[in-house]
């Protein structure tokens, strides 16, 4: 038996909720930004007004006004979309208990065993779901159906805003090939310009492939979007309730002022794995990774990643591999406009992947004192609140940015 999988879309959401409270700007160009006055000022979301003049999601607050000059901005409410997206999921829910939130403004559904309890034809309970959202919360919903997460996906942006769109089991061939790949799931640039340079600009462009070759351009990646270019696509739909596998923890800020000089860029990264520290710890999660990447003014990203001899929890040795991946990268007196740190290869216990150096026997030790400080530190800032405490190596270190 075919799924039948619903991927539920709210079109423009955090635009969406603000003009809810301002109904006389709905037919004018608006977004939703960071604080204009910053650096960190950038384009969260926009309305289709917003859309019809190229502003897009993610450029700067400038490159948007260039586009639309008369751009009205409206600052985010990050606690009121969480409350719509809470409520929104509750109304999924209703249809079925597998309901897979796939950021704060999608969904995928799986409705194969309940929709015969809601009249049997899946793109009438899809439009069902869209006016039901539409005249609970004033919001509208773009509504992909068909029998895999991808696909549903890809229904769902096919046509926008509020729509259904149906790319069934037969015929989906004449749908899905002729989209360009950048369409599908997970194929970002990287792998577009991978595929590219074979001469693969489609969907089926891919699908034509023999498998083994865009598993030896982009590795599992490369089999993976191979398989969903075909509708091999078997991945379940989790329910919500089901706690997803967290697979990195990191932070990223944006400086008010570039980092030009190694200390400055030490104390910024020193406050970064404080804070990547103390949420592996809060989760029980140590790293055998961590990454780096560095982004100057002209907006150009360079990263890096490391593994570890030990997979940790302590900010002290986050911060001396972070260190020595800045180090690679930067440059002396190279302005760094946001840096970030992230922890990967996540477990639940400590590991060790190489060989311990026989003539350190202190570092266990070592590791233990850190380990009561931090665990000490964390227990104040719980109880106090965060900026109770701060190592000395971070203090001073002004900043503008955002956990990620």
């Amino acid at each position: 038996m075919e799924r039948v999988i619903l991927h539920c879309d709210l079109n423009s959401f955090y635009a969406s909720v603000e003009l809810l409270s301002k109904p006389e700007l709905r037919d004018l160009p608006v977004a939703v930004c960071g604080d204009p006055e910053s650096r960190k000022g950038i384009i969260l979301a926009k309305n289709e007004p917003a859309k019809a003049f190229g502003v897009k999601t993610a450029e700067t607050i400038w490159q948007a006004r260039q586009k639309c000059p008369g751009l009205i901005l409206l600052p985010p409410h990050h606690g009121s979309y969480r409350e719509f997206s809470r409520v929104v999921n509750e109304i999924y829910g209703q249809y079925t208990d597998l309901v897979e939130p796939f950021g704060i403004d999608e969904s995928w559904l799986d409705i194969t065993g309940s929709m015969h309890l809601f009249g049997g034809d899946a793109a009438a309970i899809a439009d069902g779901v869209r006016e039901r959202i539409r005249k609970e919360l004033g919001l509208t919903l773009s509504v992909g159906v068909s029998f895999n997460k991808v696909f549903a996906k890809l229904g769902s942006d096919y046509k926008k805003p509020d729509a259904t769109t149906v790319i069934p089991p037969e015929g989906w061939k004449e749908i899905v090939w002729p989209l360009p790949v950048g369409a599908m799931l997970f194929a970002g640039p990287a792998a577009q310009r991978a595929l590219g340079q074979y001469g693969v600009k489609t969907i089926g462009g891919l699908a034509a492939m023999a498998p083994a070759l865009p598993e030896q351009l982009l590795g599992k990646l490369g089999r993976q979007l191979w398989e969903y270019a075909n509708g091999l696509d078997r991945t379940p739909v989790r329910s919500q309730f089901e706690k997803e596998p967290v697979k990195s923890v990191g932070n990223s800020y944006t400086f008010r002022e570039d980092l030009t000089t190694r200390e400055q860029l030490r104390r910024g990264a020193a406050m970064l794995c404080d804070s990547v520290a103390g949420r592996l710890r809060a989760q029980g999660l140590y790293c055998g990774a961590v990454a780096v990447g560095l982004k100057d003014p002209g907006f150009r990203t360079v990263s890096r990643q490391k593994h570890l001899s030990r997979s940790t929890h302590l900010r002290g040795e986050l911060l001396e591999a972070a260190m020595e991946l800045i180090d690679k990268m930067w440059k002396p007196s190279s302005p760094v406009r946001l840096l970030s740190v992230t922890a990967l290869a996540l477990t639940d216990a400590v590991e060790t992947y190489e060989q311990t150096d026989l003539f350190t026997p202190q570092q266990p030790a070592e590791n233990a004192r850190r380990e009561r400080l931090e665990l000490a530190v964390d227990g104040i800032r719980k109880r106090y609140g965060g900026g109770a405490i701060s190592f000395g190596e971070a203090v001073g270190q002004v900043v503008h940015g955002e956990e990620t």
